[in-house]
């Protein structure tokens, strides 16, 4: 039996792709180990997003290689699928791109048996065809993630992910609900919906309202509690999307909406199709129909600081955006070049020091705003899943989310009824801050 280690890189697509490659190993007699053990062949799911990414990527393919020389040594994904010269690596035995990831098992066994192809990188610009992949087993009991797009058509001037995932590709609906079915039936609560540009599932379909007739379908599952969006889009927030999916119960009302900068210049340097006056639109759209339904929803966000060009002026204005829009929660980026990518070429790269300066005075604003939304939510009753046990200052607790992605510990002691049945929705009333971040709900 051939012993095989995965080490994987990137986004969450890329977390659920290598999760269905194991399962496709395991399945074909091959027995996983760990990465820091000894193995016949060594797997890399590879990420290109950065150049630091690169970097990562090809540091992990060394170390494979320095740990057994005789093993062989696979790169997939998006590092082999960005640039001809990544294949040249000699750390590399065989490479496989995007959209062949589910033919892992015929190619690796070809080149086991005959040693001589190691290239296997379509040109993903012109794949029109999703590439099915399916996740029988899905190791979190409470959450589930479900890959349902794939591509991206919108070419941001600092991003390379059009190039190496090339155009919109959507799953059928009939798919992700077949592959829903067996872990809600085995307790997963919740579904946590996925892709390279989530807004533009069914694009390529040409049929309206694609993302909401699927949700439609999802929030009729009987035994599934919640449905959670990924990394969403300002463009897709109107009107219908939200009165639509505000009516769907299981819907989180938990809303990460990619922002990037809070100035319009910056925007239009970074080729985002939209501006702050857009923007603040679609969140008091967001905000306005959710309260009238006596719900707060959150709002997340991420934010790249020191985009080529930004000026300190520019940097005030994303402060006093991101303080008018009241994000909960802000994930803060340093930009980093990418080679390929038009923001690489431009003039007036920003210095290290100051991008971690900036980064740092997000940082701070947005553990205010964070403390602030989670502030509220003291003396209120909430619903939570509990996921997991940990032991904080000497006190076993369930942690769990919210529908909004609040975090929430629930002292075992007042909830050991709950500790056989995980995964289960549970009330509680949030009395205090546990920590900077954690709730503490008390029965």
């Amino acid at each position: 039996m051939l012993k095989v280690a995965l080490y994987n890189l990137g986004c969450k697509v890329n977390s659920y792709e290598i999760d269905v490659m194991q399962q496709n190993l395991q399945e074909n007699g091959f027995l996983i180990v760990p990465f820091d053990e000894m193995a016949d062949i060594y797997l890399v799911n590879t990420c290109t997003v950065t150049n630091i990414a690169d970097r990562k990527s090809r540091k992990m393919l060394h170390r494979a290689r320095q740990q057994n020389p005789a093993a062989i040594v696979v790169a997939v994904g998006c590092f082999v699928q960005a640039d001809d010269e990544n294949l040249n690596d000699m750390s590399i035995d065989l490479a496989i791109g995007n959209n062949k990831k589910n033919d892992l098992i015929p190619i690796l066994v070809e080149y086991i048996e005959k040693r001589h192809e190691r290239k296997n990188v379509i040109d993903i610009n012109k794949e029109t065809t999703y590439e099915e992949m399916t996740l029988k087993q899905i190791t979190n009991r409470t959450r589930a993630f479900i890959k349902i797009q794939d591509g991206c058509n919108q070419f941001c001037s600092y991003c390379i992910i059009p190039h190496v995932r090339g155009r919109v590709r959507s799953r059928g609906e009939k798919s992700i609900i077949s592959e829903l079915t067996e872990p809600v039936n085995k307790g997963n609560r919740e579904v946590v919906l996925t892709g390279i540009n989530l807004s533009a599932y069914g694009e390529d379909f040409q049929k309206k309202d694609a993302l909401i007739n699927l949700l439609t379908k999802l929030n009729q599952i009987s035994d599934l509690c919640r449905i959670r969006l990924g990394s969403l889009e300002p463009q897709i927030i109107t009107e219908r999307f939200i009165n639509k999916i505000s009516g769907l119960t299981k819907v989180c009302p938990h809303f990460h909406l990619s922002l990037q900068s809070g100035c319009d210049t910056v925007l239009k340097r970074m080729n985002r199709h939209y501006t702050t006056a857009d923007y603040a639109e679609k969140v008091e759209l967001i905000r306005s129909v959710y309260q009238n339904k006596d719900k707060e929803p959150a709002i997340t966000t991420d934010i790249i600081v020191g985009f080529p060009g930004e000026t300190e002026d520019e940097f005030n204005i994303t402060k006093e955006f991101v303080r008018q829009i009241g994000f909960s929660e802000i994930h803060v980026f340093k930009y980093s070049k990418r080679k390929g990518t038009i923001a690489a070429n431009m003039p007036f790269q920003i210095p290290v020091t100051t991008k971690k300066s900036r980064s740092l005075v997000l940082h701070e604003i947005g553990k205010e705003l964070n403390k602030q939304f989670l502030t509220n939510y003291i003396g209120n009753k909430v619903t939570v899943i509990p996921e997991e046990e940990k032991i904080i200052n000497g006190i076993k607790y369930w942690l769990g989310y919210t529908a909004e992605y609040v975090r929430v510990a629930l002292p075992l002691q007042n909830f050991e009824d709950i500790s056989s049945t995980s995964g289960e929705l549970i009330d509680a009333v949030i009395t205090t801050f546990l920590t900077d971040k954690i709730l503490l709900g008390e029965s």
